[in-house]
């Protein structure tokens, strides 16, 4: 398996008097072409979300409205991420166990997915996720 890196993206907003206006893009501003868009929100206090890497899927995650804190983990290291305006995003790559917690009561966080769901992409046991991508 190879072995990416998560990392936050910032993209440029536009806006004058009448507002804002961000713009999303497969393989510009998204480094890849999405096939599923989801949304999570109305997420109860001290919920935590996740729980599992991927195979494939490469996802891009991006808090709309409010905030949250991703928790990734790649094997080689750990690394807490806040997620708080729409103009960031955290290119999550299938090989980072993820976690989403702390959301604000108002948070909506919209992911990009690089694949349609597929049940046999999703790794959710953490000690089979150690033994898949520590060899990377």
């Amino acid at each position: 398996m190879q072995t990416l890196s998560s990392r936050i993206v910032r993209i440029e907003s536009l806006g004058d008097e009448r507002g804002q206006l961000t713009v999303l893009e497969e393989n510009k501003s998204i480094p890849f072409e999405f096939k599923r868009v989801f949304y999570i929100y109305g997420t109860i206090a001290g919920v935590r979300r996740g729980f599992h890497a991927h195979y494939k899927t490469r996802q891009a995650l991006i808090c709309v409205k409010g905030s949250c804190k991703v928790h990734l983990d790649n094997t080689k290291r750990t690394e807490e991420v806040e997620l708080d305006s729409p103009n960031t995003i955290l290119i999550l790559e299938p090989n980072d166990w993820h976690e989403m917690y702390d959301f604000s009561p108002d948070c909506v966080l919209l992911v990009l997915a690089s694949h349609l769901y597929d049940p046999e992409d999703y790794i959710r046991d953490y000690d089979k996720f150690i033994k898949v991508y520590s060899k990377s």
